[in-house]
């Protein structure tokens, strides 16, 4: 079915009008980036053209899509705003609470008996207030989303970094927190510096191994898990247009790993094609009638670099496939190298598992690609070295693929069919001695590969690939292993060649499902009671945060050192289960961090004691006695996950500012909302300055103000000092939110 046709509709009816209002306003032809923010302006028709990478814009987003891992918080927070109903579409999608373990149905059910009070709490929740709630097996939120709400031209914002995914429908689909989410819940204008543009034009057609993941994978490495930061990738070029919708989703996915405010293609016939597989045929009319208008100006397209801030070109009739990674997912190597990086590295070359599925690749197209590489050792008697694990994207998918067939070929090579869920891709996975710590090798088809992510252990080396060279790959259980080039022996001592991955782009039979697991709400919530257990160990109702006033002798907590990602700020794994409860979750605050004084993780200095201890009992005993602590870190601070607990959590136990060479985007915006200081070195040598034992004074808070410095003062333990200057975005706005002590505070004092 299609969901708020009456919304699109009306998205439609004034996207003309306001595109060539626009358009005359900017005084050029218009990317599909900008038309797209310039029709969801707050405000209505433009009346002047924004400053890329300057002006902070208000927007009115269409619809809020939330995991449940991250709704919890958002939804609490929004239980305190005053509000009786949400002011835009919003579903709760229960994809993160399933641990991977046995397979489907055992995995399923336990996740219901352990999570049944905060799969219960996100239920009554979204029927009181509007929600739509999609269940435990459901699917994984950004694959339902896919399916069943992205439409091309249309904005959205998600509590979850990889909310980007629908963009490979042509929408403007961006991560937030979820502070950010209820502003717009509370029918509150969204802010977001409006952004750069980085056009990618493709050339080419793919074939043979190369897939749409490769395309990513390739521009990972061009640009880092930085290159992106402040921008919008928008994607076009023939080599666009040939590619499927959920590929085009692949790209747009993994998007987050580069920074990237978002990305987002042109609407064109696969997508057309898409929308009516997944009976959505009533929205393809409506967008074929503005076509031109969900798709950038053809002189833009004709000389983009006058109108893109950068231009990449990538040939996909050139483009080989690629393997990323470990520990990072923009470390690029084409697969016929990865042999030397290997040995030059240190990698382990025996790979033990190849996982297949997560938001980035379990659609119906990845699963039949990759089963046709599982097909082909089972026929030719190849037994696969390597175990094999497969989360299917939804409830829809995995209803047609195992139908059709594709599952039980998985199944032939011993493959566990998991639940339609996250699964290992964000550590929900009860991997068979992960806790020995053993030095090894996972490939998977997912984004991220940070260390410990998939399955705890710091030693595992985890390889990003397509699902068809995932699936190669663990059959051959070799990282170097060359599908285009090398020979597999099968069980009669034979050599055998893979023949090229082929694969469906929708299925022949068309979509099918008997309950994708959706459960509407009821028109009028008055009545529908949401209760938290006091006692609980997964729910707590928020106390809201006290402003910080100023801040004199404050004490360094932790300078981490090197890659700090919201995984080592809070972790997910079996952290996950007090995403609900604020005060538990904090037990994990930065425990991943590196201290760059020890290179210990978790051990820090108390100054107060004198001793070393984990990060959040030192937090916990600067907050009882009073006083302030502050966070510096190193360049992209904060990159990974949405997850605002990583804001959420140094502000309850009390850290006041958080000091950095750079932010990502998401967690620099997640410390605003919750009222704290997020700051930048203005001379990043600055960094070497601060010592273990230092104090800090902010001399000039009460002057805090748009684009004005702040002056701070290190007093070291010698006695000595430094004055340093720090750097910050914050808008006039933004400074209410840390005068009033966090942007919800603001919310519920202008409701009120």
């Amino acid at each position: 079915m299609a969901f708020d046709v009456e919304m699109i509709k009306k998205v439609y009816e004034r996207m003309v009008d306001r595109v060539d209002a626009a358009r005359t306003i900017v005084g050029r032809p218009l990317t599909l980036a900008e038309k797209i923010l310039y029709n969801h302006l707050w405000d209505g028709k433009a009346d002047i053209s924004y400053k890329r990478g300057e002006d902070y814009v208000d927007f009115a987003p269409d619809r809020i899509a939330c995991q449940d891992a991250t709704a919890q918080m958002a939804l609490l927070q929004f239980m305190q705003a005053g509000k009786k109903k949400v002011a835009v579409p919003t579903t709760v999608h229960c994809d993160h609470l399933i641990q991977a373990k046995v397979g489907a149905d055992k995995d399923l059910q336990n996740a219901i008996n352990t999570s049944s009070e905060v799969f219960n709490f996100l239920g009554s929740v979204s029927n009181k207030y509007g929600i739509g709630f999609w269940k435990p097996g459901a699917g994984i939120i950004h694959q339902v989303v896919l399916e069943n709400y992205a439409f091309p031209g249309g904005m959205m914002i998600g509590t979850d970094s990889h909310t980007v995914n629908a963009g490979g429908l042509g929408m403007i689909a961006i991560g937030v927190g979820g502070a950010d989410a209820v502003d717009v819940m509370a029918d509150m204008a969204w802010e977001l510096k409006f952004p750069k543009l980085i056009g990618i034009k493709l050339t080419g057609k793919l074939s043979g191994w190369t897939s749409a993941k490769d395309v990513i994978l390739k521009v990972a490495g061009i640009l880092t898990v930085k290159g992106g930061t402040g921008a919008i990738v928008e994607y076009f070029g023939e080599g666009a247009k040939a590619l499927s919708a959920t590929g085009k989703g692949t790209i747009c996915n993994m998007g987050a790993e580069i920074g990237a405010t978002t990305s987002t293609f042109g609407y064109d016939d696969s997508i057309e094609r898409y929308l009516r597989a997944t009976d959505r045929g009533e929205i393809a009319d409506e967008a074929n009638k503005i076509a031109p208008y969900l798709t950038g100006d053809d002189e833009v397209y004709e000389n983009p670099e006058k109108y893109f801030d950068q231009v990449i070109e990538i040939n996909l009739s050139e483009l080989k496939p690629y393997i990323n990674g470990p520990f990072s997912p923009d470390l690029a190597t084409p697969v016929g190298e990865v042999n030397e990086k290997a040995t030059k590295n240190g990698w382990p070359l025996d790979v033990e598992w190849g996982l297949i599925g997560s938001c980035t690749n379990s659609s119906y197209e990845d699963l039949s690609r990759a089963a046709s590489i599982a097909k082909q050792a089972v026929d030719k008697g190849i037994v696969a070295k390597a175990e094999f694990g497969i989360n299917p994207g939804s409830e829809q998918v995995r209803f047609t693929a195992e139908r059709d067939g594709l599952l039980q070929i998985f199944e032939d090579l011993d493959a566990k069919i998991f639940t339609n869920a996250c699964g290992p891709c964000i550590g929900q996975w009860e991997r068979e001695g992960a806790g020995e710590q053993k030095k090894n090798s996972i490939i998977h088809s997912f984004n991220r590969n940070f260390s410990k992510r998939a399955d705890g252990n710091p030693n595992t080396h985890a390889f990003v690939a397509s699902p068809s060279m995932v699936a190669a790959v663990a059959i051959s259980g070799r990282l170097d292993f060359n599908p285009m080039t090398d020979k597999l022996i099968n069980k009669n001592g034979e050599e055998i060649m893979l023949e090229e991955p082929t694969g469906f782009e929708l299925p022949p039979k068309g979509f099918d499902v008997d309950d994708p697991g959706f459960v509407a709400p009821v028109k009028d919530g008055s009545k529908v009671d949401v209760v938290v257990n006091g006692d609980s160990e997964r729910l707590q109702l928020l106390t809201p945060f006290e402003p910080i006033k100023e801040v004199n002798n404050a004490k360094l907590l932790i300078k981490a050192f090197g890659k700090c990602t919201t995984d080592h700020i809070s972790m997910a794994g079996p952290w996950l289960r007090f995403r609900g409860h604020l005060n538990n979750i904090s037990n994990n605050m930065l425990i991943g961090a590196v201290n760059a004084f020890n290179k210990e993780t978790n051990s820090v200095k108390n100054q107060l004691t004198g001793e070393y201890g984990p990060v959040p009992d030192t937090a916990r005993a600067y907050k009882a006695a009073n006083v302030y602590s502050i966070v510096v870190g190193d360049h992209n601070y904060g990159e990974g996950s949405s997850r605002e607990h990583a804001a959420m959590e140094p502000r309850h136990l009390g850290v006041a500012a958080v000091i950095v060479k750079s932010f990502a985007r998401i967690h620099e915006t997640n410390l605003k909302k919750q009222g704290m200081l997020g700051l930048t070195f203005a001379n990043e040598s600055d960094y070497d300055l601060i010592k273990e034992d230092d104090t800090f004074n902010f001399v000039d808070l009460n002057e805090f103000a748009p684009g004005k410095q702040l002056t701070l003062e290190i007093i070291h333990a010698d006695g000595s000092n430094d004055a340093i200057k720090l750097n910050h975005t914050y808008n006039d706005n933004q400074i209410e939110w840390f005068k009033e002590g966090s942007a919800l505070n603001l919310i519920k004092k202008e409701n009120q």
